[in-house]
């Protein structure tokens, strides 16, 4: 799968896409692929406040349960109902309609630090080949 080059990315395989101070955040494929069966997704609320490297919500697989990692902070302004009765479009369209959350950065230079499209593939690339 060809990663979005205007996404940026996360260590922790989260991505971002930022325009000005709002973004929306999902998995990448890679994690998707990791997980397996997405069975259940917890998101959090509206309003909620998230930050930087800390979790914000879980996806659950038939493999196991893994935290999601917030790649900015800000304030949570949506998250993707769908999701609730439909987990498996994280499976189906990781990049696309399983966006996780819609979000207002309370710092949008910390998008800068994260990884593009190209540096992601070759951290999953390097991983991959340790493993």
């Amino acid at each position: 799968m060809a990663y979005p080059a205007h996404y940026r990315f996360s260590k922790d395989h989260e991505w971002i896409d930022a325009n000005g101070d709002h973004a929306t955040v999902g998995i990448t494929d890679h994690a998707q692929h990791e997980l397996g069966d997405v069975v259940f997704v917890e998101l959090p609320k509206p309003g909620s406040k998230i930050e930087a490297g800390k979790t914000f919500g879980t996806v659950e697989s038939v493999k196991a349960v893994s935290e999601i990692y917030a790649p900015a902070s800000g304030e949570v302004l949506e998250a993707n109902a769908a999701l609730a009765n439909s987990p498996e479009t994280i499976n189906q369209d990781p990049h696309g309609a399983a966006w996780l959350i819609k979000v207002r950065l309370s710092n949008p230079t910390e998008v800068s630090g994260l990884m593009d499209a190209a540096a992601y593939e070759a951290y999953i690339a390097s991983k991959d080949a340790s493993a």
